[in-house]
């Protein structure tokens, strides 16, 4: 029974919320740490890619994918890459399409389910390393939980992975960040996704109808109108079902920790599947009662924050 009854995080005394765990990382964490090297990957569909590599010389690779509007340049990737570079490690961090410097080529973006980018990336950074790990924050970490179930038996070099504060149920976890004050973090959102799809409009005028946004209220209605019809689905709530993680944890083949706050703003109740945890044995499961939304903050300045630390201890264990 791979669930972690207890956990040992415990946030600073002056995050004392959920929110305050949620909005101080990125505001105010700041992560010292080399300039990576820049590649631009091109895909098979003629878009591209932008990666930056952390390398050391060695034949072990992290592979990190970032959240719903992130970027590889984020406190908390940094901070994930630091560590695992302390740790012998290389590190990958990848931009999904549009989430780098530069608009990508194709009427598409990223969404939640894109296992092909992830794919085109681990095919590309494999040739020169022995073992890889792959490590998702939210959206990220539906990719990554996703894209092993599906890679049953055929990726030899994957070792581990791990998810933080991920949505494994789509559906219900964006319903949950659209209801009372959570809905803040949702027009945040909606914001610069108007944005991008308002840039994408002017290269493709005939594909992208700007009047859909007089109907949008909820990160649901985006997906209805935007993400879904776009990377052919239905509606919101075929895309959601299609690509929801939680449906692929069982068919995982390598050992997997999810990190999961209790109070995490963005997570609906069936993000602690309890009961899936006790039948699984590869899944491991923790699911602190504090570290809010990709928080999990350490108490004293200069310290890795917890989700970086329960990392390399899952990913550094029997090997």
């Amino acid at each position: 029974m791979p669930l972690r009854e207890r956990s040992a995080y415990k946030r600073p005394k002056w995050l004392f919320n959920r929110h305050l765990e949620t909005i101080y990382p990125p505001l105010f964490r700041q992560v010292s740490l080399n300039h990576p090297i820049e590649e631009q990957l091109e895909t098979s569909d003629g878009d591209f890619l932008e990666l930056d590599w952390y390398r050391q010389d060695s034949k072990k690779l992290v592979i990190i994918s970032h959240g719903l509007e992130g970027n590889s340049r984020r406190s908390y990737i940094l901070g994930m890459c630091k560590e695992m570079l302390g740790h012998g490690f290389d590190v990958l961090a990848w931009n999904y399409r549009g989430c780098g410097k530069a608009l990508n080529r194709k009427v598409i973006f990223y969404h939640s389910g894109a296992t092909y980018d992830l794919d085109a990336v681990v095919a590309h950074a494999s040739k020169n390393y022995d073992e890889i790990y792959l490590i998702g924050f939210s959206l990220g970490g539906n990719l990554t939980l996703k894209y092993l179930g599906e890679k049953k038996n055929t990726l030899t070099k994957l070792k581990k992975g791990v998810a933080v504060s991920v949505p494994l149920d789509l559906g219900s976890s964006c319903d949950k960040i659209s209801t009372g004050i959570n809905e803040v973090y949702a027009k945040l959102f909606l914001k610069t996704l108007r944005e991008k799809i308002e840039r994408k409009a002017q290269l493709f005028p005939n594909e992208l109808d700007l009047g859909k946004f007089n109907r949008i209220r909820k990160l649901r209605d985006f997906d209805n109108e935007f993400t879904g019809p776009m990377h052919g689905y239905r509606d919101a709530e075929e895309y959601y079902q299609t690509n929801s993680s939680l449906q692929f944890l069982p068919q995982i083949e390598i050992p997997v920790l999810i990190l999961n706050a209790k109070n995490d703003p963005f997570l609906s109740e069936s993000c602690y599947p309890y009961r899936l945890a006790k039948e699984l044995d590869v899944v491991h499961f923790e699911f602190p009662d504090q570290g809010g939304h990709v928080g999990f903050a350490s108490s004293k300045n200069g310290t890795c924050y917890y989700s970086e630390a329960a990392a390399i201890e899952f990913i550094l264990q029997d090997r």
